[in-house]
């Protein structure tokens, strides 16, 4: 089952379920929150939540795309209750690129990006109910970051890079007890500045603080093990670089089970009413092949099993060279 979310011709907001029937509305849905919500309060599934709710008219997922009417699988009503976060070195093709970008004058050094690689395929998938391996984690923002399929990922006028990062990200609800539970998957666009991190590796947290994108549709269910798609950057029309990307636990040094571990052990991100999205890493990056972006570009990432693909031009803020001003009270 796929879910997505988008705004109706008359301007209302609805709920989307396609599976092997089609594409419908959800009865009296404007929500996956709401949806998400419910079931957790009557101890059902999400899945089980739609059934209940009923299927209605029939949609054209393609048209509200293409007219911009598309919205994030999932969203919340007070963006700073949504939180944007993601892990990285997870894949087991991550290393090379990584270790390029930050790789130290003496080659016979192990980086640390390569040494926090090794300990991803040393510890990173403990068993049932273990505590693995730590993995790189980092912050991209909250939902004021967070860029609905279709629309433009605005990359700040001090960046030196605007970059996408095809990923999975694992959808997340904060229940009244501080349970998470998973909502599903999505693709998703981990956008980030690589010249900035390739710059110095501690300015990662720098080059991570920039718009996201994710879905358009929600993988209510598993996560399937293997996962092939593909990542392109069109320019004009004209595909200008494209590229297989890996994913699942099958591609992965980590576990699911390890990263979310590591996420959610955190008080701060078990509180109650919150969504999370988690990017869980890419090995594939069009900077490791010289390509950069230039505004109007478009990024676009599919998959088998994830509906439509993910994809957003790349806009660009003025610069502005003038440092903030902050007032005294």
């Amino acid at each position: 089952m796929l879910l997505s979310q988008i705004i109706l011709p008359d301007g209302r907001r609805a709920v989307a379920c396609r599976n092997a029937g089609g594409t419908h509305l959800v009865d009296g849905a404007d929500s996956v929150l709401a949806l998400a919500q419910g079931a957790i309060g009557r101890g059902e599934s999400l899945a089980d939540a739609v059934a209940s709710q009923g299927i209605g008219a029939q949609v054209d997922l393609a048209a509200a795309y293409a007219e911009g009417r598309m919205l994030l699988p999932v969203d919340h009503p007070d963006p700073a209750h949504l939180h944007l976060t993601g892990t990285g070195l997870t894949h087991l093709g991550s290393a090379a690129t990584r270790d390029a970008m930050h790789a130290k004058a003496d080659p016979v050094e192990m980086t640390d990006s390569m040494k926090m690689f090794r300990m991803g395929l040393d510890g990173g998938r403990p068993a049932a109910g273990t505590v693995g391996a730590e993995p790189e984690w980092f912050y991209k923002g909250n939902g004021h970051a967070a860029t609905a399929p279709g629309q433009p990922l605005l990359s700040p006028g001090f960046a030196k890079d605007a970059g996408e990062e095809p990923e999975i990200a694992g959808l997340y609800l904060i229940g009244p007890d501080g349970t998470p539970f998973r909502l599903g998957f999505a693709l998703g666009n981990e956008f980030s500045d690589h010249v900035t991190e390739r710059g110095n590796y501690l300015w990662l947290a720098h080059s991570k603080l920039r718009p996201a994108s994710y879905g358009p549709e929600l993988l209510v269910g598993d996560l399937p093990a293997d996962i092939r798609g593909q990542s392109r950057i069109r320019r004009g029309g004209n595909v200008i670089w494209e590229k297989p990307f890996l994913s699942g636990e099958a591609n992965m040094s980590h576990s699911l089970a390890n990263l979310e571990h590591h996420h959610f052990k955190y008080g701060l991100f078990r509180q109650p009413g919150d969504l999370h999205v988690h990017f869980f890493g890419t090995a594939t990056l069009s900077f490791a092949d010289g390509i950069r972006a230039e505004p109007g570009d478009v990024f676009e990432i599919e998959a088998p099993g994830f509906g439509l693909p993910l994809r957003n031009p790349l806009a660009v803020a003025a610069p502005n060279s003038r440092a903030v001003a902050v007032q005294p009270l």
